[in-house]
């Protein structure tokens, strides 16, 4: 079992940035792909970016390419979300999983944190 939990969400005006952080416990962090998803109110939850356990690969949904970074730092069992020029659209509650391969498909991911929120104002 891995326990997962995110922080640094919060509110940010438009074009402003934000840093996520998702630290892991209980398993070993490097043996897992690490993938970000949101989900705004009213909507499916959506992927947002993966990374493969040692950092080589990455993926990210169109809307958010050039825009969001995911990395890792598996010596701190953290894995990270850097958020710039934030839209209003990217208002959601942010998550992040931990499975086997780095996937967009949410379905590949077994284990997942509480989520934070992120908000951004126009």
């Amino acid at each position: 079992q891995v326990q997962l939990v995110e922080s640094g969400g919060g509110l940010v005006q438009a074009g402003g940035s934000l840093t996520l952080s998702c630290t892991a416990s209980g398993r070993t962090f490097s043996n897992y792909a690490m993938g970000w998803f949101r989900q705004a109110p009213g909507k499916e939850r959506e992927s947002v970016a993966a990374i493969s356990p040692r950092g080589f690969i990455t993926r990210y949904t169109d809307s958010v390419k050039g825009r969001f970074t995911i990395s890792r730092n598996n010596a701190k069992d953290t894995v990270y979300l850097q958020l710039n020029a934030m839209k209003p659209e990217d208002t959601a509650v942010y998550y992040c999983a931990a499975g086997s391969g780095a996937t967009l498909k949410i379905d590949e991911y077994p284990y997942w944190g509480q989520g934070t929120q992120v908000t951004v104002s126009s």
